[in-house]
């Protein structure tokens, strides 16, 4: 299976804030920012394996700054690594008051999806080429990531990680 580039595996998704996507406050709900967050790197990761992919977790996501009413979000979404049939997506959620010309990242977070055959059985997905400097960061930090989201989930135990052991050595 070929490899591919981080550039291929990209998207940028924006919405505009209506009062229907916001709580009591006129702030963009989490749960409606979320849902935009799983679209957008489905998309990647759909792209990146050329299969239905589906979310198997979201690492933590802290929200920042509120996202108003009439504020257009923008995510960017692209693969940082993928493994075996899985394929960890990083988005970035940036909110823009364009009349006040004021632009602010919001939160982040990290996807995890996999990728599924026609049977609904996972599928090997190409690997990923990571050419610039951040790509290659986030490429190499994503096996740490993964090993401890393993470890939370408890498939994992934490002196099985080679990665983390790392950090602490």
């Amino acid at each position: 299976m070929n490899a591919k580039k981080v550039s291929e595996s990209y998207t940028v998704m924006t919405q505009m804030v209506l009062p229907n996507d916001t709580n009591g406050l006129y702030n963009l709900r989490g749960g409606k920012s979320l849902h935009w967050m799983d679209l957008a790197t489905a998309i990647v990761a759909q792209k990146h394996s050329g299969r239905v992919a589906v979310t198997a977790s979201v690492d933590n996501v802290s929200f920042k700054h509120p996202i108003k009413v009439g504020d257009v979000v923008t995510i960017q979404a692209k693969i940082t690594r993928a493994f075996r049939s899985s394929m960890e997506v990083k988005a970035e959620v940036w909110a823009e008051n364009i009349p006040n010309r004021r632009k602010v990242k919001s939160n982040e977070a990290y996807f995890t999806f996999v990728a599924l055959n026609d049977l609904g059985e996972p599928e090997i997905v190409p690997a990923v080429i990571a050419e610039t400097e951040q790509e290659k960061e986030d490429h190499d930090r994503a096996l740490r990531r993964r090993d401890l989201r393993l470890i939370l989930a408890g498939k994992k135990q934490p002196g099985d990680s080679e990665e983390l052991k790392k950090l602490f050595a």
